[in-house]
């Protein structure tokens, strides 16, 4: 079993001799970052035949993943040594905020293995340091408005480092930031706990940071420190609410990456968690690129023996099918045959709201081709029209556009219609044809009462 130790203050040399030469740019590999947020992720090293690995609690909760590991060489041939880790906790293998190139050594030493996914809510946002120091251009030209508005409007405002002596400024000025967003809280929320820690170790962690006067009242303040030695993360960035709309974010950003030392040429500005509001704003900085961050976990054998039921039915790629297994597959969701020991035959049945109420989806209705004939289909059909009547549900299902011998099958069960169906998930996950103008769903009534004209499906969490 792989001894993994607490982050202290005391390792961040050890952990930096790793991550100071890697090109990996991914903010959860700062030093700062994993001693900060401690207290959420209780984040642990250790260093496994060349390599640093970091073992931590995925969004602080119960399941433990791996991020991806840092060092010389081919980081594959330690998998089996995590896996057995995670075994050892009583838990499959997740590895967490792989690139792309470590996806690809995964697949070509652990083929099949794993399933792949990644969201966009993680990605970074990597900028190019001088495009936010001199923010060149007409792209920019917004940008500069701002900050011609901040001096208008404050023309006493000045820039200053951030030292210890500002710190329970800085602090003041969060909590009126979130006051006015969330409402008063008499407890501290998990940011405001890593803010206490980065600033009781401010130097120890190497901080950098930044923040603006106007008179004798901190305005602005932000702060942050290396991923790798060309790689600077902000971790931290608040304006004062009463000045936000004369362009303290614009201009704190400017005068900060006009004042970090120059061997930084890129700047992350970390993820943008799925809120509109500001990952419109982080684009608004034209990124150099987003450091895309997946997901690989060991396959279950039942997950296995979908997937590859799944593609010799259907013929998706991988990456369709590994989404549907990591956000939707539930062994207690699907009905199954087995011949000779193996997967035959399956269907999976999701549950959705709808203008009818609730609706089952009776999805991925699947037959290995080499046994096809024996009845198996029906016989799922079957159990899941007694289930659904059971639970008082309406089932639909979507056969292939054009395909009349499956309408012809599927009409037996009392299936009827065509219905132009659209289908809402909160990951956008295309539980349809691919084509959404193909999408008609056959719908089985319990009642008597007319098939609607369209139907919108929304998934359910719970």
């Amino acid at each position: 079993m792989i001894r993994f130790h607490p982050i202290r203050i005391e390792d961040r040399a050890r952990i930096e001799r790793y991550t100071m030469p890697s090109a990996i740019v991914n903010c959860d590999l700062s030093f700062a970052n994993m001693f900060c947020w401690q207290g959420v992720y209780h984040s642990a090293w250790a260093e496994v035949d060349g390599f640093l690995v970091i073992r931590f609690h995925i969004d602080g909760g119960t399941q433990i993943g791996y991020m991806q590991p840092v060092g010389e060489g081919d980081f594959a041939s330690i998998v089996p040594a995590l896996r057995d880790d995670a075994h050892a906790h009583g838990q499959r293998l997740r590895l967490i905020g792989l690139t792309e190139e470590g996806c690809e050594r995964i697949r070509r030493m652990h083929l099949g293995l794993f399933a792949f996914d990644s969201d966009r809510a993680t990605e970074d946002y990597v900028y190019l340091a001088d495009d936010l120091r001199q923010l060149p251009g007409r792209r920019y030209q917004p940008k500069r408005n701002h900050i011609n508005r901040f001096a208008a409007a404050h023309p006493d405002y000045r820039y200053e480092p951030l030292t210890p002596d500002r710190f329970d400024a800085c602090m003041a000025l969060e909590r009126e930031w979130r006051r006015t967003h969330e409402g008063h809280t008499a407890e501290l929320c998990a940011e405001q706990r890593a803010m206490q820690r980065a600033f009781a170790h401010f130097d120890a962690l190497g901080m950098i940071g930044g923040c603006i006067y106007v008179g004798d009242r901190m305005v602005a303040f932000t702060y942050g420190s290396a991923v790798n030695d060309r790689t600077f993360d902000t971790h931290v960035e608040k304006a004062d609410p009463a000045f936000v709309r004369d362009g303290a974010f614009t201009t704190i950003n400017k005068l900060f990456a006009e004042h970090l030392p120059a061997r930084f040429t890129h700047i992350n500005r970390e993820e943008d968690l799925g809120i509109e509001g500001l990952r419109q704003a982080k684009l608004s900085y034209h990124p150099a690129f987003l450091q895309r961050k997946f997901t690989a976990i060991r396959l279950h054998t039942d997950e296995r023996e979908v997937k590859a039921l799944w593609q010799t039915a259907f013929g998706d790629d991988d990456r369709f099918v590994d989404a549907f297994l990591l956000r939707y597959y539930d062994p207690g969701r699907m009905l199954s045959v087995r011949s000779d020991g193996r997967l035959a035959a399956m269907l999976h049945l999701l549950e959705f709201e709808s203008e009818l109420g609730p609706v089952t989806y009776v999805y991925g209705v699947a037959t290995d081709p080499a046994l096809r004939g024996r009845g198996y289909a029906s016989q799922l059909l079957d159990q899941a029209l007694r289930e659904i009547d059971a639970r008082g549900s309406t089932a639909l299902l979507i056969p292939s556009p054009g395909d009349e011998r499956l309408r012809a099958f599927y009409g037996r069960f009392g299936f009827a219609g065509a219905v132009p169906v659209a289908f809402r998930s909160p990951d956008d996950f295309d539980f349809g044809t691919g084509d959404p103008t193909t999408d008609r769903a056959m719908i089985r009534r319990r009642d008597a009462a007319p098939l609607p004209e369209a139907l919108t499906c929304r998934y359910r969490t719970t």
